[in-house]
């Protein structure tokens, strides 16, 4: 029988071994798919699907890891973890390094890399390394510069396209800075974006007294406030119904779970409804009731006040089941003990449940924490929320960060600005870390794999 290196020495040269076959057959994959449409190219309308490059690289992968597996035989017995590290590369690690890469860049919905179809001009004539359009280069291609210099281009015949650049443009002649691989019979302007440093970032702590500070201050005190409101009642309700005198019991433990069991997505949106200004019964009953209506969805501040009450209906079951999960574990021959030394409930209740409820809960209540900081679903599914002066429109009275960072990356007005809004994704991406480690301090996670 073959064994692994002993430690994390054998598991990071598994995972190394694997991860380099999976990202190596996904090169091959791409260049015989480049290959294909290089020896038998075809119509651009009518061009190779995409999913062949897999095909490729599974064709690639196979052989790969029966020459793995016998070269480093104990190899075979990771073979199972494939799947799980085709997934963490293409759906966790690729989408991390590109959010942190478009951080950099000003790319946006415009500035996208891609080529503007509205600007399809036809090439009359190739001459070296000049085109002849059909009209004007400037007004046809809205170059960024009058002159068209350094202006990225894309060219197209019948069956390729090649991406060149400008030197520059007079008329109807655009001067290539080198010749084109074939004779075009399209040209298309390409929106391009540049690398631009930590002007994003930049731009986000400028505006830091008016949006991040804000928006930062409101996403902890909603995290902590979703923590409390959700946690308190639901080990209330866990202490009350561990009661094994109490009647219905089992009755009670089903009914208060159901808010458990319905979709976040619906809870929400009746929720929602319920707070409506106008027709919401919830104001209809204040009305009733000889109260002013409550301005729950179109105040800054009472907006928040109902998110941290939507935030108590979906939590507390958790919290209650959590509760009593963890008072089934506690002996009863403690509460025995405690009855015979005649301690009274509050005594049993602040000497024995709440301190052996404490270790179980920490690790707990910092997941939570955690969860809620990121809480991007119950935010947005609120709908259109008030706006505070000063403040951009992806920016509003209760926004988070999470949902501030969506909306600049696709909204903004419009503008789609995906490097803005991956900045702002690395800083949540920090800062759950950092929430991490706590959490790993307190639970002594790090501490047990030492």
């Amino acid at each position: 029988m073959y064994r692994s290196p002993p430690g994390a020495r054998g598991f990071f040269i598994a995972i190394g071994l694997l991860g380099g076959a999976l990202l190596l057959a996904t090169l091959a994959g791409l260049l015989l798919y480049w290959a294909l449409q290089a020896a038998f190219p075809r119509p651009l309308e009518a061009a190779y699907p995409g999913y062949l490059v897999l095909i490729f690289a599974l064709l690639v992968l196979l052989p790969l890891l029966v020459f793995l597996g016998r070269r480093v035989p104990y190899l075979t017995d990771w073979y199972y973890l494939l799947p799980a590290i085709a997934f963490l590369l293409a759906f966790t690690v690729f989408p991390i390094f590109l959010t942190v890469y478009y951080s950099f860049t000003n790319y946006t919905g415009l500035r996208n890399g891609k080529p503007d179809r509205s600007t399809e001009t036809a090439v009359v004539q190739v001459e070296d390394r000049s085109l002849v359009l059909e009209g004007e280069a400037y007004p046809l291609l809205r170059c960024d510069r009058p002159d068209c210099a350094g202006q990225p281009l894309e060219i197209t015949s019948r069956t390729q396209r090649a991406r060149v650049v400008a030197e520059r443009a007079q008329g109807e002649v655009v001067l290539l800075t080198a010749p084109p691989p074939f004779t075009p019979s399209l040209v298309y302007k390409i929106n391009d974006y540049q690398f631009v440093g930590f002007q994003n970032y930049v731009e986000i702590f400028s505006r830091a007294g008016s949006v991040l500070l804000p928006v930062l201050v409101w996403n902890l005190i909603f995290a902590a406030g979703a923590v409390v409101v959700g946690a308190v009642p639901g080990l209330v309700l866990g202490l009350i119904l561990s009661n094994k005198n109490l009647a219905f019991r089992g009755f009670y433990r089903t009914a208060l779970i159901i808010s458990w069991a319905i979709p976040a997505v619906i809870s929400v949106q009746i929720f929602t409804a319920m707070l409506n200004v106008q027709f919401g019964p919830i104001n209809r009953l204040l009305g009733l009731l000889g109260a002013y209506p409550v301005p729950w969805l179109t105040d800054p501040e009472w907006f928040k006040v109902s998110a941290l009450l939507i935030s108590l209906w979906l939590s507390f079951p958790y919290w209650m089941t959590a509760t009593l999960g963890a008072l089934s574990t506690i002996p009863e021959d403690v509460y025995e003990a405690a009855r015979i030394d005649g301690a009274s409930g509050w005594q049993t209740l602040t000497g024995i449940t709440l301190p052996l409820l404490r270790q179980p809960f920490i690790p707990l209540i910092l997941g939570s924490f955690a969860f809620n900081f990121n809480n991007f679903s119950l935010i947005y599914l609120m709908g259109p929320q008030p706006g505070v002066e000063g403040r951009p429109s992806t920016a509003q009275a209760g926004d988070i960060l999470i949902t501030w960072a969506y909306k600049t990356a696709f909204q903004a007005d419009g503008g789609q600005a995906y490097g803005l809004g991956g900045a702002i994704s690395v800083l949540i991406f920090l800062l759950t870390v950092f929430i991490s480690l706590i959490n790993f301090r307190f639970t002594g996670a790090l501490r047990e794999v030492r």
